[in-house]
């Protein structure tokens, strides 16, 4: 079994809580409460430093893809959404019925909402890219302010815009 390690970042949208192994990461969570930090001595592997370098790149306007080996334990659905976000260009939205007939079934649709919102890796597997069929900011467990700054970050950088909304 691999040793788990995590470390903090402070982000422009708040403090990050980076977990994982030495071979990948496992989660990318946003820390809202103080009381969610664990005190004692983090672990840093190579991978989660690599993660931290990747997203300081990426909140420098530096970075539109991760190279950062990732994972997270999930059925086979919710590992095929996962993959699908990955594929989602940088700058770039779709909505949650273009996500679905992706999957194959515009049936899934609750189902996919469902497992965009559990990722546990955010950023990295972009989520915040998912908007609703009316271009709406629908959904985000960080928050829809931080969803709605990083699409305006990323649009503003793919397309040289000041802003999306």
């Amino acid at each position: 079994m691999d040793n788990l390690y995590y470390t903090y970042y402070q982000s422009p949208v708040g403090m990050l809580k980076i977990g994982g192994t030495d071979s990948y990461i496992a989660e990318l969570t946003f820390v809202d409460n103080p009381d969610q930090v664990i005190h004692g001595e983090p672990g840093i592997s190579d991978v989660i430093h690599q993660c931290t370098e990747e997203l300081i790149e990426f909140f420098n306007g530096k970075r539109r893809h991760f190279t950062i080996p990732v994972h997270q334990e999930g059925t086979e659905f919710q590992q095929r959404v996962w993959a699908e976000l990955v594929h989602i260009g940088f700058g770039k939205t779709i909505s949650y019925m273009d996500l679905a007939k992706k999957l194959g079934d515009p049936k899934v649709i609750r189902a996919a909402a469902s497992t965009n919102g559990k990722n546990k890796i955010a950023i990295i597997v972009p989520c915040h890219r998912v908007i609703g069929t009316d271009k709406s900011l629908t959904g985000y467990s960080g928050g829809l302010w931080r969803k709605k700054w990083l699409l305006q970050h990323e649009f503003r950088i793919a397309h040289g815009v000041q802003t999306l909304f």
